[in-house]
């Protein structure tokens, strides 16, 4: 008989400090069968089915539910995503499975519980059936894993690229270690361990340290130890307020619990002595555009103003104004920037083209921000706001497969910037976006991003320059500006600590 895989999704980065919250329609929900049309879309869900294909398993859908980040989960919503799953699993589970395959984020966060991943898997475990059954799955690097987490899963793997290019690669080697288990019997444990130590987004790219030498730490360890299925990095989500939230290392082995713990240790260490570097600042934006406008132009491409302040990757609104604002007031010629503002885009739905309209543009999504921008802008065009990722392994694979909605969307000039504007907040990780509504990014000298390092993949191949700029938003790196109130304390940057302590499980 084929092994019986039961599955099921749930994705969501929380950034608790938004002052919105994420509801059961705010998620895009496929249940049973149609799970496996996401075969081919590129994104983890489609990496397991890939892998269960090539092991020939009969795989047992339950549902799948994912949002883009955004503030705090309903608990409604998550007790809804449970009772979904309940009905769905227990006559499965009744039946027999060998085994329960999810695909998660690592960071989601609801009203009460905010260690959501582990509040699932505790209950997944308690259900008729479910208690000895082999628990895999996946999780994004930016997860804020937790000792729960690790107690009730045996093999959660976890993207080891930022960008997150290899998202549906870390689903399949997750599925791969399922079937390990199955054919030989072994079931291995997760252990795990966590530094004090959290560190802002754009310090976590994989290209450069602190992670890049955490990540040629784990794959050393893979290699020199077969009992070492898997050495996961999790650079955590720092937007989210819960005692679990910061970096942590995590094993899935046979290994006795101390010789797995001496190899944490020796990771933790390593990114206790590499803290400083995850630790970045940057300048404001008027004076970085300053400098640019007073330096020769590059040779060619764009010049890139990186905001990760207002980074829709890491849940912020989209529609911050610092950027804009900083273009329109040191007129800036052939600038573009992308604004996520349905009001704008509905207030254009009548215009003809080469019409000037007066509208208020952003600055609506976080009270930090100046508000609304007013311009008279000429309307250019509009669009259903659909594309199709140019690069499949692109960073918003992870989120959305490769078929991507923005909802309406409208293209407007103002002086010397051109604004694309989107109905729903769309990570600006792949050049499908532009070139969907008719603009080629190339033909700008300056792009604003909002973004942190997911965007690297698609940009930096036709920038000459980027510069990261600080405006008012809620994905700061200056995390010590948060007002924490869950964290676990003492930790780095936000506190001295002369001698680390090490939490393991």
């Amino acid at each position: 008989m084929k092994p019986r895989i039961l599955f099921a999704g749930l994705f969501h980065e929380t950034h608790t400090f938004l002052e919105e919250v994420t509801r059961w329609d705010d998620f895009q929900v496929v249940y049973g069968q149609d799970i496996l049309a996401k075969l081919g879309d590129a994104s983890p869900t489609d990496g397991f089915l890939e892998e269960a294909a090539r092991q020939e398993w009969e795989v047992i859908p339950t549902l799948d539910a994912r949002a883009t980040p955004s503030g705090t989960v309903e608990d409604a919503m998550f007790e809804r995503f449970w009772t979904e799953f309940e009905q769905r699993a227990r006559p499965s589970l009744a039946a027999g499975v060998d085994g329960i395959y999810l695909v998660l984020h690592g960071a989601m966060a609801t009203q009460t519980e905010p260690d959501a991943e582990g509040e699932l898997l505790t209950r997944i475990r308690a259900l008729p059936g479910a208690a000895e059954v082999p628990i895999f799955g996946v999780l994004d690097l930016h997860a804020n894993v937790s000792a729960r987490m690790c107690r009730q899963a045996n093999g959660l793997v976890m993207y080891r690229e930022n960008p997150h290019t290899d998202a549906k690669q870390a689903a399949q080697r997750g599925a791969a270690l399922l079937g390990r288990c199955l054919r030989s019997g072994q079931v291995p444990r997760m252990r795990w361990c966590r530094p004090p130590v959290i560190w802002a987004p754009p310090g976590t790219s994989t290209q450069e340290d602190p992670m890049l030498s955490l990540k040629i730490f784990a794959n050393k360890l893979e290699a020199l130890h077969p009992a070492i299925w898997a050495c996961n990095v999790a650079a955590g989500y720092s937007f989210a307020d819960t005692p679990d939230t910061g970096c942590s290392l995590s094993l899935i082995t046979t290994l006795a619990e101390d010789e797995a713990r001496s190899h944490l240790e020796t990771g933790v260490r390593l990114a206790w002595t590499l803290r400083a570097r995850g630790n970045v600042q940057y300048s404001p934006v008027d004076e970085v555009l300053a400098r640019v406008r007073s330096s020769p132009p590059p040779a060619s491409g764009p010049t890139l103003l990186v905001e990760p302040s207002d980074n829709i990757g890491g849940g912020a609104p989209g529609d911050g104004t610092g950027v804009l604002r900083a273009l329109l007031q040191q007129g800036c010629e052939k600038a573009l920037v992308i604004i996520a503002d349905p009001q704008a885009v509905s207030a254009l739905r009548d215009a003809v083209v080469g019409e000037t309209r007066k509208l208020a543009i952003g600055g609506r999504g976080s009270k930090l921000d100046a508000g609304p921008v007013e311009i008279a802008a000429s309307f250019i065009s509009r669009s259903e706001g659909k594309f199709d990722l140019e690069d499949k392994q692109s960073h918003l694979a992870s989120i959305n497969g490769i078929h991507i909605e923005m909802g309406p969307c409208a293209v407007v000039r103002t002086a010397g910037v051109t604004i694309l504007l989107t109905s729903r907040k769309t990570a600006p990780f792949d050049l499908g976006q532009l070139r969907s509504q008719g603009i080629e990014p190339k033909d700008y000298a300056i792009i604003g991003v909002k973004a942190a390092v997911a965007h690297k993949r698609a940009y930096d191949k036709i920038s000459r320059t980027s510069y990261y700029v600080d405006t008012p938003g809620p994905c700061t790196s200056n995390l010590s500006a948060l007002p924490w109130r869950h964290l676990h304390r003492p930790v780095y940057p936000l506190d001295p600590i002369t001698t680390p302590e090490f939490k393991f499980s």
